[in-house]
C-alpha cells in the first residue's frame, strides 16, 4: 500500500447495542490485516452515569452515541471494505452510494470527543439542579416511592430537606441528591 495519508475521523454506524463489540472486531480485523498504520484509533464515545441499584451508586458507562463508533483513520484502499464487512457494522456515517465515506469536520469531532472528555471529568461533581418548591420522588430508602417539596438545598453536602407528607403530616427529611428524582 502507498504511504498513509493524513488520517480523519469517521463515523461507522453499528448495529445498536453491540458498539464495544463492533470496536473490538474492527481493532482485531485491523491487527489481523496488519493495517495498524492507518487505522489510529477506534472509539465508542460513552458517558459515566451514576444509578441506583440496591441504594448503592454504581457507577456506569453508558454508549454515548447509540449506534455509533468513531475512527482515526487514513481510508486507503481497501480499508472501507474491510471495516464495512466487520460483523455489526452497517456502513460509515455520510457516505454516498458507491462514493467515499465523509470524514468529520473538526468541529464536530471536538464536539463529540469534547464531549467525552468533559463527561468523564464532570461526572463527580455533578450540580444537580434541584429548585427550593419543586416536587421531588424519593426513590431510595425507607421513604422510598414518596413524593415531597424540596425545602432547602445543601450543595456542599449534597442534599436536600425535602417536606415528605407521612400519614397525612409533613414530615421534614434530609436526603442525598442521589436519593431523589424529579418528578
Amino acid at each position: 500500500m502507498a504511504e498513509v495519508k493524513d488520517k480523519s475521523w469517521y463515523v461507522v454506524r453499528a448495529v445498536s447495542g453491540q458498539e464495544n463489540k463492533v470496536k473490538d472486531y474492527i481493532e482485531r480485523e485491523i491487527a489481523h490485516e496488519g493495517l495498524e498504520d492507518f487505522v489510529e484509533q477506534v472509539l465508542v464515545p460513552t458517558e459515566k452515569v451514576i444509578q441506583i441499584r440496591n441504594g448503592k451508586k454504581v457507577n456506569k458507562e453508558r454508549v454515548y452515541f447509540p449506534g455509533y463508533v468513531m475512527i482515526l483513520a487514513s481510508l486507503e484502499g481497501e480499508i472501507p471494505h474491510i471495516i464495512k464487512s466487520i460483523n455489526g457494522v452497517i456502513g460509515f456515517l455520510g457516505e454516498t452510494k458507491g462514493g467515499d465515506p465523509v470524514p468529520l469536520r473538526k468541529s464536530e469531532v471536538n464536539r463529540m470527543l469534547g464531549k467525552v472528555d468533559e463527561l468523564s471529568v464532570k461526572a463527580d461533581n455533578v450540580a444537580i439542579p434541584f429548585t427550593i418548591g419543586e416536587t421531588i420522588k424519593v426513590i431510595d430508602g425507607p421513604f422510598n416511592g414518596f413524593n415531597g417539596t424540596v425545602e432547602k438545598i445543601n450543595e456542599e453536602k449534597r442534599k436536600l430537606e425535602v417536606m415528605v407528607k407521612i400519614f397525612g403530616r409533613k414530615t421534614p427529611l434530609e436526603l442525598s441528591y442521589m436519593q431523589v428524582e424529579k418528578v
